[in-house]
């Protein structure tokens, strides 16, 4: 019988122990495998993320606040040096607002003073009243009040209305606009014409061709655009300088989107606009924002990487003192295979083969364990780093409302994200493990591994052991 066969039958010798130890580098083994899957999903996840990323700069008000009212806004001639900067290929302007529709006797939304900022378009947003506080549902989501029981909102309550001059029409805030019917309007014509979604022209009935007011000045619709895919259903469209007039803020831009001739060059050029802008506005980079979002990520490959280093260290140290445990055990049968010819070497290697034996059982167990294990502590890792999970179906606007869907078509009002990034605000817990081939092979790699040198830590006290010893011992 070889060396390599002996070590296999005496890794069975006890089989409530060789249990015991498969059972506990199994555990060890699977910990260290989960934490390389998840690992590697993390890891993918945020190549996904940097992949996305645009050669493009977001620059806002600073401290700006869709809500508020008062804002430190900037100018077209500020943003007019910012065009002017090396490689800035394009700059986009927008100017948001809130209309209250006509008839609605509540507190009135927008930036324009008293009661002019109003339409006459009704919002296609539908109230979930079953999560108003007081009102039998969950009493979470809308933070209106004021109505009769002092929770209710008032029977004449209209959502707002958001209405966005631009100078691009095509794109939106990063939001790409689809027409159903009729034709773009103008970024730079400052005349009455706009455009609405489809939700919107159904809510009012209108059509190619049909006017509603706005500011108290008739606009005519001359394209309606499918908002099933950018959450623009409760924003009318203007052109930049339509809405300046209308709002009576000539000159004013709440938001601007500077496009980047490369990658390369998104650093520097977010740099330049920092400092032509100075402290009046807020300058954001599509590379930040990525930054950003996947910090969570991040986090969750650093607590992978030491946890997968102290799962491999204790199923190291663990196969250590297991056979200095064995090694002593055996001190007789050593001294024996000494005393008959066999070398520290062949002894060693039949040591070895034991450990090996008892590591890669205990590896088909993690195996099993990890592959069970991946996707829900992966899943538990990235909800604990996500403070503040998306639940449910997200429609967002740029008029400083959006509607969270509750399954039923109705939604609740929720204080909308500015920006052309929000996409990259994304629920991480749709991360899913995949366990191919190379992972199996990898755990199985590191096991033998650990077996090697655990065992051969061993090989000391075998070299140590005296037949002569032995035998007078014994």
């Amino acid at each position: 019988m070889n060396v390599v066969s002996r070590g296999i039958r005496n890794a069975f010798r006890n089989v409530t122990r060789s249990v015991s130890i498969i059972l506990i580098l199994g555990l060890a083994i699977g910990l260290a495998l989960v934490m390389l899957i998840a690992r590697q999903a993390v890891s993918n996840k945020i190549n996904s993320v940097d992949a996305s990323v645009g050669n493009t700069v977001s620059i806002s008000p600073a401290g700006y606040s869709g809500l508020s009212s008062v804002n430190n806004a900037l100018t077209t001639n500020q943003l007019a040096k910012v065009k002017a900067l090396a490689h800035v290929t394009n700059l986009t302007e927008a100017l948001t607002d809130r209309l209250t529709t006509i008839g609605d006797t509540s507190s009135p939304f927008g930036n324009s003073a008293g009661g002019t900022n109003q339409t006459s378009l009704i919002s296609p947003v539908k109230i979930n009243f079953n999560r108003v506080p007081g009102g039998g549902g969950s009493g979470r989501g809308l933070f209106f009040s004021g109505g009769p029981d002092g929770f209710s909102l008032p029977s004449n309550f209209s959502p707002p209305v958001g209405i966005i001059g631009t100078t691009d029409p095509s794109s939106v805030n990063s939001n790409s606009i689809t027409l159903v019917s009729g034709s773009l309007i103008g970024g730079y014509d400052n005349s009455n014409n706009a455009m609405v979604s489809t939700s919107m022209a159904s809510k009012n009935n209108l059509k190619i061709g049909s006017t509603f007011t706005a500011y108290g000045t008739t606009l005519t619709i001359t394209g309606i655009f499918d908002a099933s895919t950018n959450g623009l259903d409760n924003d009318i469209v203007v052109s930049l300088p339509t809405e300046q007039r209308l709002s009576g803020q000539s000159g004013v831009v709440t938001s601007a989107i500077a496009s980047i001739d490369s990658l390369a060059n998104l650093n520097s050029a977010t740099n330049e606009i920092k400092n032509t802008l100075g402290s009046s506005a807020d300058v954001v980079s599509a590379i930040q924002q990525a930054q950003d979002a996947t910090k969570p990520l991040n986090n969750i490959k650093t607590i992978s990487v030491y946890s997968l280093i102290g799962s491999v260290v204790a199923g190291t140290v663990i196969i250590f003192l297991i056979m200095i445990m064995i090694v002593r055990e055996r001190r007789r049968e050593i001294g024996v295979l000494k005393a008959i010819g066999a070398s520290n070497f062949k002894i060693v290697c039949q040591f070895m083969s034991e450990a090996i034996t008892l590591t890669v059982v205990g590896a088909v167990i993690g195996i099993i364990i990890g592959i069970a294990a991946a996707n829900p502590i992966t899943r538990l890792l990235v909800t604990s780093q996500n403070s503040s999970p998306v639940s449910g179906l997200v429609k967002r606007g740029s008029g400083g409302f959006r509607g969270i869907a509750n399954g039923n078509g109705n939604f609740t009002l929720r204080q909308a994200s500015h920006g052309p990034f929000r996409g990259l605000r994304n629920d991480f817990s749709n991360i899913q493990t995949i366990v191919g081939w190379s992972v199996v092979l990898d755990g199985i790699g590191a096991a033998i591994i650990i077996a090697i040198i655990g065992s051969t830590a061993s090989s000391f006290l075998i070299a140590k052991v005296r037949p002569a010893e032995v035998m007078r011992m014994e």
